[in-house]
């Protein structure tokens, strides 16, 4: 397939689950033109906020022992949120194509909660710690850093 067919499917997928009671969201991972796997945002059924489709699929594609993307394509119906944006640079597709940018999304759609908006979620990140919404500390411990040198012991480069 096409990029203009697997984006049109993205977003035939993400209006099949909204008529299912779902978003309006649908993630397909590519490879030679040919979709390996696809999801669709489980939000609205699961009740679990990280159900987006982007990640979804994701976690799919570990299903079937692919955890690194490099060689697929990810077709989305829209511009990805910050957290599918973080999965998706973990991920490591060679690249992503979205149907609708997030202004266009933002003129029909709301995805908001207290601590955010689809205009202000991106701007979160580039705040100082101290001035985001969410409000968020460092703890104390002892010794923060354990894991992480346990890890790189056992994981020498």
């Amino acid at each position: 397939m096409h990029d203009d067919e697997l984006t049109a499917l993205a977003v035939s997928r993400a209006l099949d689950n909204v008529h299912d009671g779902g978003k309006p969201f649908a993630c397909l991972i590519v490879r030679d033109g040919e979709v390996v796997v696809e999801a669709v945002n489980h939000v609205a059924q699961t009740g679990d906020p990280t159900a987006h489709a982007e990640i979804r699929a994701i976690r799919a594609a570990a299903e079937q022992d692919i955890s690194d993307l490099t060689g697929y394509e990810v077709f989305v119906t829209a511009y990805p949120c910050p957290m599918c944006l973080g999965a998706l640079y973990y991920a490591q597709p060679d690249r992503v194509v979205f149907a609708a940018t997030r202004e266009q999304e933002g003129e029909h759609y709301e995805d908001g909660n207290r601590l955010m908006t689809l205009a202000t979620f991106y701007d979160e990140y580039a705040k100082p710690v101290e001035e985001r919404a969410l409000p968020t500390e460092q703890g104390t411990v002892e010794d923060p850093t354990a894991p992480f040198r346990e890890w790189t012991a056992r994981h020498p480069s």
